[in-house]
C-alpha cells in the first residue's frame, strides 16, 4: 500500500509507457536520454517509500499496549454444573420441560402462520432486551423504521436505527447465519459487528464517567480498556483473547441436554469476561436466542428476553451474583460459586418456559380467532374493511396460507372485486406474501397487536 501512494507521484514525472513527461509536455529528446536524470527521479521515489514505512512504523510503535494482567482462566470456572452436582436432577427435568413445551408449540402453528409469528417475535425481542439496556424504542416505531419511516428527533431517531440494526442481526441468526458458531470467539464476533456497524455514530462511543473521556466502538473488536461493571472488574483487555478461547472450548461441541442446560452458564461467563467495550447484553442475548434457536428449533417464535426484561432487577441481581467467589467447601470446586450459577440457570429456564407458555395461549386458535373476529366487527362498522374479512381471515389462519385464486371463492366475490379486497387488506398490513402472486398469509402488524395478541409488549406509544 505505500508503494501505491508514492507511485502515482513518480509516474507523473513519465507519460504513456514511461515516457519521461514536464509540465504535462513531451520534454526535449535530450532529457529523456539522461540516465543521470531518470536515476535521480528513481532515487527521490525510493526515498519516499522508505519514508512512508518509517512513518507507519513510528505510530503502530507509539500505540499503547494492550495491558494484560496475566490472569489465570481458571477464575472463570466452573463452566458447567458438575456431573455430580446435587442440582442436576431439577435442572435436567426444566430442561426436558422446556424442550417438550417448545417442540410442541412449534408443531402446532401451520408454516404459514409461524413465519408471520416470528417477524413480530423479532420486533419484541429487540424491544425487550433494548429496554433491558434503559432504551426504549416502541414496537410500532420500530416497525415503521423497518419500513424507512423515522422520527425527525435526533434521538429517536438514532434509537430506531440501533433496533433496525438489532433486529437485522436476528433476522441473519434466525436464517441460520450463525449456524454452528453460536458460542465460538469467530460467532460471536460477528454478532457483535453485524450489529454496531449498522448504528449511528453517536451510539459508537463509551464515556468513562470518571474521566469524561471518550472511547470508540470498534464493531467486532475486542475493547483495550479496562471497564468496571458494577462490583465487577472484568479480565484486563490482553486476557480477552485467552478467556474467549476457553469460553470456546467449553460451550462448543455439547450434547444437546448440555447445550441448553449450560446456556445461561454461557450467558453469564460472556458477561463476565465483557470482552466489548459496549453491547455486551445484546451479544449475550442475541447469543443465547441462536443457541435455543439451533438445539431446540424454536422457530424463534417465543424469547426469553421478555421473561428478562419482565423480571430485569431479578436478572441483573443474580448476574451479578454468579460474579461472586465460592462461598465454601460445598459451594462447587471452582473459583466462582456454583449455587450462584445454579439460581441464575434456574431462573434462565424457568423464564424460558414461561415464554412458551405465554406465546401457546396467546395464539390458540380459538382465543386468537375471536379476538381478530371483534377486530373486524369494529374496523367494518367504520369502514376500514369489509365484512367478510373475517372469511378470508378465518380461511388463512386455519390453512396456513391462501393461493390468491382462492379469494373470490371463499368470499363470493368476482375476482375483480376480491383483488381490490386483498389489496385493501394488504395496505392495512393484516395479510401479506412473500411475492407479488404468491399465496396470501396472515400477519401480524406491531400496530394491531395489543387487539390481537394483548400483553406481547406494553400498549402505551
Amino acid at each position: 500500500m505505500e508503494l501505491e501512494a508514492a507511485l502515482p507521484g513518480f509516474r507523473s514525472c513519465f507519460g504513456a509507457g514511461g515516457q519521461p513527461t514536464r509540465g504535462g509536455k513531451r520534454p526535449h529528446k535530450r532529457l529523456f536520454n539522461q540516465p543521470k536524470l531518470f536515476f535521480i527521479f528513481t532515487y527521490v521515489y525510493v526515498i519516499q517509500i522508505l519514508m512512508i514505512k518509517y512513518e507507519a512504523a513510528k505510530k503502530e510503535a507509539l500505540k499503547p499496549a494492550v495491558a494484560d494482567r496475566k490472569e489465570d482462566i481458571a477464575l472463570m470456572e466452573p463452566m458447567l454444573l458438575a456431573e455430580g452436582s446435587r442440582f442436576r436432577p431439577e435442572l435436567n427435568e426444566l430442561v426436558f420441560e422446556l424442550a417438550t413445551r417448545s417442540a410442541g408449540f412449534r408443531r402446532s402453528l401451520p408454516d404459514g402462520v409461524a413465519k408471520p409469528l416470528a417477524d413480530l417475535v423479532r420486533s419484541m425481542n429487540c424491544y425487550y432486551s433494548n429496554l433491558i439496556e434503559g432504551h426504549n424504542t416502541h414496537p410500532i416505531e420500530i416497525e415503521r423504521a423497518l419500513k424507512g419511516q423515522y422520527s425527525k428527533d435526533t434521538k429517536k431517531r438514532n434509537l430506531q436505527l440501533e433496533a433496525k440494526a438489532h433486529i437485522e442481526v436476528q433476522r441473519w441468526i434466525d436464517d441460520g447465519g450463525l449456524h454452528g458458531r453460536t458460542t465460538t470467539r469467530d460467532g460471536i464476533r460477528e454478532i457483535h459487528r453485524r450489529f454496531c456497524k449498522s448504528l449511528p455514530e453517536e451510539l459508537l462511543w463509551v464515556e468513562n464517567p470518571n474521566t469524561h473521556e471518550r472511547f470508540p466502538v470498534v464493531p467486532g473488536e475486542f475493547r483495550h480498556n479496562d471497564v468496571a461493571v458494577w462490583r465487577l472488574i472484568p479480565v484486563s483487555p490482553g486476557a480477552i483473547p485467552r478467556f474467549m478461547d476457553r469460553f470456546e472450548a467449553a460451550y462448543t461441541g455439547l450434547s444437546k441436554i448440555e447445550t441448553v442446560l449450560a446456556t445461561a452458564a454461557a450467558h453469564h461467563r460472556f458477561a463476565w469476561i465483557h470482552p466489548f467495550l459496549d453491547g455486551n447484553g445484546r451479544v449475550a442475548r442475541l447469543m443465547s436466542h441462536a443457541t435455543l434457536l439451533e438445539t431446540l428449533d424454536t422457530g424463534a417464535l417465543w424469547s426469553v428476553a421478555r421473561g428478562l426484561a419482565r423480571s430485569v432487577s431479578k436478572y441483573k441481581e443474580l448476574l451479578a451474583s454468579c460474579d461472586m467467589t465460592r462461598r465454601n467447601d460445598l459451594d462447587g470446586r471452582g473459583n466462582l460459586s456454583e449455587e450462584a450459577l445454579v439460581e441464575f440457570t434456574r431462573f434462565f429456564l424457568k423464564v424460558s418456559i414461561d415464554q412458551v407458555e405465554f406465546m401457546e395461549k396467546l395464539v390458540e386458535p380459538k382465543l386468537l380467532r375471536a379476538r381478530i373476529h371483534s377486530w373486524v366487527e369494529e374496523e367494518a362498522k367504520l369502514n376500514n374493511v369489509g365484512p367478510k374479512t373475517s372469511l378470508l381471515l378465518d380461511a388463512i389462519l386455519y390453512r396456513g396460507e391462501v393461493p390468491r385464486g382462492d379469494v373470490a371463492q371463499i368470499l363470493g366475490l368476482s375476482v375483480r372485486y376480491s383483488r381490490d379486497f386483498v389489496a385493501d387488506l394488504t395496505k392495512l398490513g393484516v395479510v401479506g406474501s412473500e411475492t407479488p402472486y404468491g399465496p396470501l398469509r396472515i400477519a401480524f402488524p406491531a400496530s394491531l397487536a395489543s387487539r390481537w395478541m394483548p400483553g406481547l409488549f406494553p400498549e402505551e406509544f
